[in-house]
């Protein structure tokens, strides 16, 4: 439990320092730019701003400003029209149209809440601390601007690979799971372990999607397009692989022959391909050891070994030919594995399928 909190602390303390400064500098230049109040949202701003996920930060200081124009606008027509004596008439008709302005016009929910609190705020307490408001969290957003996409931008391709690495983990403790599990009931062993793979694969879709824009966006980055959009195609194949490693961890772990034995050990060899490469660092070197590993896995468990049991139709026969189908099919399953995994690191679609074919021992990387 410690370890875990320390884990998570040390993980988050940069982006926590650059918000504590950054709202610190925020509450400073407000106070400089307008001394007739106290800058409260500036820092506020600030805060909401950056304090979501690494990518995301600059559209969503953008949001907090849209959020809190919309419902200052808003909040203010109520306030001429009804009045402060109308009350909680005002102040939930104002709430009510500034949501629904948010949600018609971005529907995010920072976009939301900022309209609905500022919409609250310019009813309570007039026009003037609207204007105030907006004044604050221009000032704010602008700060959080500044430190994520001058200062301090995220590296969009470190961001996708982050949570490509930990996709890849969870890949291998699926496997090596649906080989622990073998002989029980699929249905029981693998639905957790299932469900955090999703989870994390939605991971990876988000870390491409802000990876892209931090590139579209950010000044610096624009100039590596190419490899970006590289690895964003590279990214949404990993879904793909892991669909074939969950046919793959379920074969192993459904009971009755066909898949133990050797076969486990093939799985257990591919899991540690997985695990290697998403320890190693994102270079040519490592993508073409992985390369190797994952065809030299497939090559001693090719698809089409022990499929020939003869026309015997006894009982023997039968479940002969039951196991060489089990087998078969988790062969093709490791197969398809393998093709993913490469089509992942580097290596195009039609050499892939062609590697796994032939046995061929190295496949050539693209990009």
């Amino acid at each position: 439990m410690i370890a875990g909190a320390w884990e998570r602390a040390r993980g988050q303390l940069w982006p926590v320092a650059q918000q504590g400064v950054a709202c610190g500098l925020s509450w400073w230049v407000a106070r400089i730019l307008f001394d007739h109040h106290v800058p409260l949202f500036a820092p506020i701003a600030t805060l909401v701003a950056l304090n979501t996920q690494l990518g995301g930060r600059g559209t969503n200081a953008v949001r907090v400003v849209f959020g809190v124009v919309c419902g200052v606008l808003i909040g203010q027509a109520a306030y001429v029209l009804l009045g402060r004596t109308a009350g909680a008439v005002a102040v939930g008709c104002a709430v009510l149209v500034a949501l629904l302005a948010a949600l018609v016009l971005d529907g995010e929910r920072v976009t939301m809440a900022q309209a609905g609190v500022s919409a609250v705020i310019a009813v309570a307490s007039g026009q003037l601390a609207g204007i105030e408001r907006i004044e604050d969290v221009l000032v704010g957003a602008a700060v959080a601007l500044i430190f994520s996409q001058l200062l301090f931008p995220v590296h969009p391709l470190k961001l996708l690979r982050r949570a490509e690495n930990a996709a890849l983990r969870g890949l291998a403790r699926l496997l090596r799971l649906g080989v622990r599990g073998h002989g029980g009931d699929p249905e029981e062993v693998l639905p957790l372990e299932s469900r955090t793979l999703y989870q994390l694969l939605r991971d990876v879709d988000q870390a491409r999607t802000d990876m892209v824009n931090v590139a579209r966006r950010t000044p610096r980055w624009r100039l590596h397009r190419g490899s970006v959009q590289a690895m964003s195609k590279a990214a949404l194949r990993l879904g793909m692989l892991g669909n074939s490693c969950l046919l793959l961890a379920r074969l192993a772990a459904e009971p009755g022959p066909g898949t133990e034995g050797p076969l486990d050990a093939g799985i257990q060899e591919l899991a540690d391909v997985l695990e290697t490469y998403a320890a190693a660092a994102p270079d040519a070197p490592a993508r073409h050891r992985c390369v190797r590993s994952a065809l030299a896995v497939a090559a001693r468990f090719p698809a089409e070994a022990d499929t020939r049991n003869g026309a015997d139709t006894s009982n023997g026969a039968s479940a002969r030919q039951e196991a060489g189908t089990r087998a078969e099919a988790a062969r093709l399953a490791l197969g398809l594995s393998v093709r993913d995994l490469l089509v992942v690191v580097g290596v195009s679609e039609e050499e892939a399928e062609r590697a796994v074919r032939e046995h061929a021992t190295d496949a050539p990387l693209h990009g």
